[in-house]
């Protein structure tokens, strides 16, 4: 098949090559307006108990929560203070007129609630409700508020929080990071494209492969958001993987052709050979790629599942690209992917060198490699015992911004989250569940230890609890405490919503998923694994050792963001004793399936060394030689790409920069050049067995 798409290739190379660039110009230009289409939530589990209480709050009590909340503080004066009250009602009018409010509630229109006052009974809630309930445009009236009532108002200082407004600050502030990290990354990965190639033409050609690679990738997650919904934040994915694919499969398909012609071959024969070999590479290493992203669409929340849309479209694309395209871009240019020469050391590829005498070096003592590297990957692993997986909030912006300073604010301020209360709802049940029994749950919700208050009331035919807890809904002790509140005896029926239940059960669903996720990942790319190289062997410890490598990233970011160290690297964060799950999800997905391409690319040249006669070792030293070039240059490449994410100044972006770019380079250096050799030196020719009777499932290299 690939000596075929190579001739083709050769045979219609302007074909081939106008008709790619004409297809993906024009689904560029259709998939941009998926730009408009993607939704800016998607966080919780649809099918989870307390969707099942927000839904029936919407369809049949006509009850929603407040979108913004305003802290409204008197300066040290009460909040009956005559002018403070003047005041506060004059900003509830004017609150009450801004686009997209349907209606506010504050203490100083209810009636003066004291559940309403903080602590020292100088500040109350002012609660604002929107009109519509979408995500985004909750967010866009918070925003609004925002920048005109966050601040001083009168004699009043105004806090302005919220779901609105924290989505708002987190979105806004992302989106402008992500623009600058690019603005920093793309040239930086330009001028090193150019020292790495060594020449000006054969570094455009990673730009080739990956912009069209984003161009095909929005057409099809256009299509996808016609029949579902696909979070904002995929874009950020196909941005950065369709760069950094393009970077890795123009890596080996352009070496692999200079090596060709190197070694005297005619252009055509030589782009043929590039496709048979680095082709095939690249299409077995992108279907890994692919197979490990698409893991995330077993995740309940549509945030998760949209990266795996992502993912796949962008690496979809990089494939073809990559094996059909680009070989005829390469018989168009001839020798001419020389051209403009500015290193010569990084045009001519070399058969024997550094990375060879490195591998030769490893294969002498490889036992005492292999306890050096596994010491120094569980000593990276160990922090990890400590990892505490929760969600953004308020918490994960800088310090400074106005959304953070307000969430502190009225967690300091306020005994109990009386804006978003835990809501306990026992559908139809205003006939069925007696006095007594009702009594007797109350005092049990009461009795629950974080519980602050509970304001039991009839709804027409339903009995809806509203339960006041002292802690932040998205933290560890929200979630202990809805399972305990779950686990009481409770009348028939009875269903438990609010914020803390959605994030417990955000939590719990991607707990469920998990395992799902982790079992397609290492049963399809041990298949994969086996058919491109036939033994059994490889593929189990390709697995182990990127488990190691992502138990060794998990343990470093553990160490920085849960403990706090190396701020002066990452760039400072609030520390809150907890990393983002999602995120985390995300960085380890992704990293796994690099960390696989690597591999792929590593192996690749082994088996071909031999197959053409060497023995292991001398096939490992000149694999690694020919190979972890490519490898080690396409690692620095990606890894500058996304450590222009830690210029971020929100914690969870600061983390997934930091932690892919770590990955990569660690599975790069020491996994591959010294883990890898080391154990094909143990293991010898046994590296290569696979049961006869499913050689005939395995690729003919």
């Amino acid at each position: 098949m690939f000596e075929k798409l190579g001739q083709l290739a050769v045979r219609r190379s302007k074909l081939v090559l106008t008709s790619f660039i004409i297809t993906m110009l024009a689904a560029g230009g259709v998939g941009l307006s998926v730009f408009g289409k993607l939704d800016s939530g998607g966080y919780s589990d649809p099918n989870s108990e307390s969707m099942k209480v927000w839904n029936y709050f919407q369809e049949n009590l006509k009850t929603k929560d407040a979108g913004v909340i305003l802290i409204v503080d008197g300066k040290n004066k009460s909040v009956n203070d005559p002018n403070v009250v003047a005041d506060a009602i004059a900003l509830e009018k004017e609150v009450a007129t801004v686009q997209g409010v349907e209606s506010t509630l504050s203490y100083w229109s209810s009636g003066n609630q004291q559940t309403m006052v903080s602590k020292d009974g100088n500040a109350a809630y002012l609660l604002i409700y929107t009109k519509s309930d979408d995500f985004a445009k909750v967010g866009e009236v918070g925003k609004e508020i925002q920048s005109k009532f966050d601040g001083e108002y009168k004699s009043l200082q105004v806090y302005a929080s919220g779901n609105g407004v924290i989505t708002s600050a987190i979105n806004g502030r992302i989106a402008k990071d992500l623009a600058l990290a690019e603005a920093i990354s793309i040239p930086l990965t330009f001028i090193l494209l150019i020292f790495v190639f060594g020449a000006v033409i054969a570094s455009a050609m990673p730009l080739f492969v990956g912009i069209f690679s984003i161009l095909g990738a929005f057409f099809l997650l256009l299509l996808i958001t016609q029949v579902t919904s696909v979070s904002v934040f995929a874009l950020n994915l196909i941005t950065g993987l369709g760069l950094g694919l393009g970077i890795d499969y123009s890596l080996l398909m352009v070496n692999r052709f200079r090596e060709e012609l190197h070694n005297g071959k005619e252009i055509d024969e030589a782009v043929v050979t590039t496709v048979k070999t680095a082709g095939k590479t690249v299409f077995y290493s992108g279907l890994t790629v692919a197979v490990t992203l698409g893991s995330m669409v077993v995740f309940p929340q549509s945030f998760l599942k949209s990266f795996g849309y992502a993912g796949v479209s962008v690496v979809l694309i990089a494939i073809v690209a990559a094996i059909l395209p680009l070989p005829a871009l390469m018989k168009l240019l001839g020798h001419r992917v020389d051209k403009f020469v500015v290193r010569k050391s990084g045009i001519v590829p070399k058969s024997d060198g550094r990375w060879a005498q490195t591998a030769r070096f490893v294969m002498r003592k490889p036992v005492s490699v292999v306890v050096l590297s596994l010491v120094i990957l569980g000593v990276m692993a160990a922090p990890i015992k400590d990892i505490v997986f929760s969600q953004l909030d308020a918490r994960v912006l800088p310090k400074s911004d106005k959304a953070a300073i307000a969430y502190q604010v009225l967690s300091d301020r306020f005994p109990g989250q009386e804006s978003s209360p835990i809501e306990i709802l026992i559908p139809g049940a205003a006939n069925k569940v007696t006095p007594e029994e009702l009594n007797n749950y109350v005092t049990k919700i009461q009795q629950t230890e974080g519980i602050v208050r509970v304001i039991p009331f009839n709804v027409g035919n339903d009995i809806r609890i509203q339960a006041i807890q002292s802690m932040g809904s998205r933290t560890i002790e929200a979630s202990d405490l809805i399972h305990k509140l779950r686990d009481l005896d409770s009348p028939q029926g009875t269903l438990i919503g609010g914020v803390a239940a959605d994030f417990t059960d955000s939590q719990d669903g991607t707990a469920r998923a998990l395992p799902w996720a982790l079992g397609w990942i290492a049963i399809s790319v041990l298949i994969l694994i086996f058919v491109f190289t036939g033994s059994v062997i490889l593929p189990i410890k390709a697995v182990l050792l990127n488990i190691l490598s992502l138990a060794a990233t998990l343990g470093v970011i553990t160490w920085i963001f849960i403990d706090g160290h190396l701020k002066w690297l990452v760039g400072d964060f609030t520390v809150t004793g907890t990393i983002d799950t999602g995120t985390a999800i995300l960085i380890a997905v992704v990293v796994f399936g690099l960390s696989m391409d690597y591999e792929l690319f590593l192996l690749s040249r082994i088996k071909e060394e031999h197959l053409a006669g060497h023995n292991n070792i001398e096939s490992v030293a000149v694999g690694l030689q020919k190979s972890a070039r490519i490898i080690t240059a396409a690692a620095l490449l990606l890894a500058a790409v996304f450590a222009s994410f830690m210029t971020s100044g929100v914690t969870a972006i600061k983390m997934m920069g930091f932690g892919t770019a770590f990955a990569v380079l660690l599975d790069a250096t020491l996994v591959r050049a010294l883990l890898v050799p080391a154990l094909m030196r143990l293991f010898g020719e046994r590296n290569w067995w696979g049961p006869k009777f499913l050689k005939k499932y395995t690729l003919d290299h």
